[in-house]
């Protein structure tokens, strides 16, 4: 080869090699995206060790913190931390091997350590779930955590990998354990794809990307999370921009952004059943403990009207308690409004003319839903008083069994048939006031029942028992309204499905960005 074709090959490499090196990196994270949050945001809720049964806090979650195994984009049970995991064939163990080179925000790497630490402090709504049912977690090696259970579980990776309780969503031990609980609320250190930059309370919590998130660079340079209790003031921020998206609208709210140019209504469909309960029904003094009345309330009350006045329709009318596309879910016929049959029932109670029936427990958040219930169950006799106390109140009135005699309920958690009758059936349930000794034996015998066959038609005998004894007025699967604003190219809305919220929050693009 010639001196000058050597030359010329040689110039021309470098040149190639110098192009690389200009090249520009993935562009970083730009601009400013705003959410207008329904409800003020507690500290508790920056700690997924808490985490309390309900959806509403995985809307942080998903944003500071990270799971071993979560539902993302077209999986329910996505490998996240954890890259894979595996079940010995006798169901006692399952073994976690972790994503390598994951860090969490101050740096320090996510381990097994991590693991073990979180799982055996998790203290939320499963926390007695898991103690029972856990044998002991065994760090195998620095990305290598096993999990030996007492005896076979089929629910554990439900329990575990989805936000049915929130117990494989990973906090750093070493921080944890050099500020303290207190502390960690304070300033929260996680290994999601936004890091923790200030809190007001009562006013925003302000995040920023973490462009080493291990997924991807998220889209969007800082996040903030404003609380805007009030309808009104959340829609009137959205149309002034204030806001780029609003989370949960409700009738005319809804319609109002759906008629306005530039705004986008975007109806989300999740496991959000929402139903009464009564209290009492195991109590041989109260009139709630007849079966008759129960089902007169159900009767009482307009479902669809309510439907369509508060959710624009978009809500579907249910007879359980448990969604009807959860795994093991058996759909319950639903009640249909009588008001005729609701007064006949009442009277064959003995309460003819109605009666007093005392406190309607809910949570602010819900009292729009609450309120036509109120005036339904007063049109059939039925005389209550609505008493609405802030959420984080509300909760721990509810695990303290204090509310009663009538209560309204709301859940979004991910799950299964099996799962949600823990929390809300089984006797000593987080948020269960009694049991039925009949329904308490078939919920221990599926719990350890491995055949797939012989535990549904168990699990479809305790729900079909839940109906006839009419434990609960369930109302509906109500529909998540949310609205955002002409700066968003994607809300992340619908991207993880049955997920009520914005997510993944690494997804999320504003246009031009």
């Amino acid at each position: 080869m010639s001196l000058a074709r050597r030359s010329f090959i040689g110039l021309a490499l470098v040149a190639v090699l110098c192009a690389r090196s200009q090249a520009p990196a993935a562009a970083a994270p730009e601009g400013r995206i705003t959410y207008g949050v329904p409800v003020a945001l507690p500290p508790a809720w920056f700690d997924p060790g808490e985490a309390t049964g309900i959806l509403i806090p995985f809307m942080v979650y998903y944003a500071l913190h990270d799971a071993l195994v979560k539902p993302l984009p077209g999986n329910a049970m996505a490998p996240s931390l954890a890259e894979s995991w595996s079940a010995s064939t006798d169901g006692l163990t399952y073994e976690f091997v972790l994503r390598q080179g994951v860090r969490f925000h101050n740096g320090d790497p996510v381990t097994a350590d991590d693991v073990k630490f979180s799982l055996e402090r998790y203290r939320g709504v499963s926390a007695k779930t898991f103690k029972d049912r856990v044998q002991q977690v065994q760090v195998v090696d620095a990305h290598r955590v096993r999990i030996q259970l007492k005896e076979p579980w089929p629910d554990f990776l439900t329990f575990y990998a989805t936000p049915a309780t929130g117990a494989a969503w990973i906090v750093p031990k070493k921080y944890l354990e050099k500020v303290g609980d207190d502390g960690f609320k304070k300033a929260p250190v996680g290994a999601g794809p936004y890091k923790f930059v200030s809190f007001t309370p009562g006013v925003e919590l302000v995040l920023e990307a973490y462009e080493q998130y291990w997924r991807k660079k998220p889209n969007i340079k800082r996040m903030v999370l404003r609380a805007i209790p009030d309808d009104v003031t959340r829609i009137a921020s959205l149309k002034r921009g204030e806001v780029d998206i609003a989370y949960i609208l409700r009738g005319a709210n809804a319609e109002d952004v759906r008629r306005t140019p530039g705004l986008t209504l975007k109806p989300v469909q999740f496991f959000g059943n929402q139903w009464v309960l009564f209290t009492e029904q195991w109590d041989p003094r109260s009139p709630w403990a007849d079966r008759r009345v129960r089902l007169a309330v159900n009767h009482a009350i307009d479902r669809q009207a309510m439907n369509q006045s508060i959710t624009l329709g978009f809500s579907k009318i249910v007879g359980s308690i448990i969604p009807n596309d959860f795994e093991f879910a058996w759909v319950a016929p639903t009640y249909a409004y009588d008001v005729r049959m609701a007064k006949q029932l009442l009277a064959e109670a003995g309460y003819p003319n109605g009666f007093d029936a005392g406190d309607f427990w809910t949570d602010t958040g819900f009292s729009e839903q609450t309120e036509p219930i109120v005036n339904y169950l007063a049109a059939v006799g039925i005389r209550t008083r609505l008493r609405a106390i802030e959420r984080a109140a509300y909760f721990n009135q509810m695990r303290e069994k204090k509310l009663r005699p009538l209560v309204f309920i709301a859940t979004a958690t991910y799950g299964n048939a099996a799962t949600r009758i823990d929390a809300f059936v089984a006797a000593g349930g987080t948020f269960a006031y009694g049991g039925y000794p009949d329904i308490e034996g078939l919920i221990r015998e599926q719990a350890t029942e491995r055949d797939r066959k012989r535990r549904e038609a168990t699990l479809h005998r305790i729900q079909q028992l839940m109906h006839e004894r009419v434990m609960f007025a369930p109302i509906w699967n109500i529909a998540g309204l949310h609205g955002y604003g002409p700066r968003v190219a994607e809300s992340g809305f619908g991207l993880i499905a049955n997920y009520l919220w914005s997510a993944p929050y690494e997804d999320v693009k504003l246009k031009g960005s």
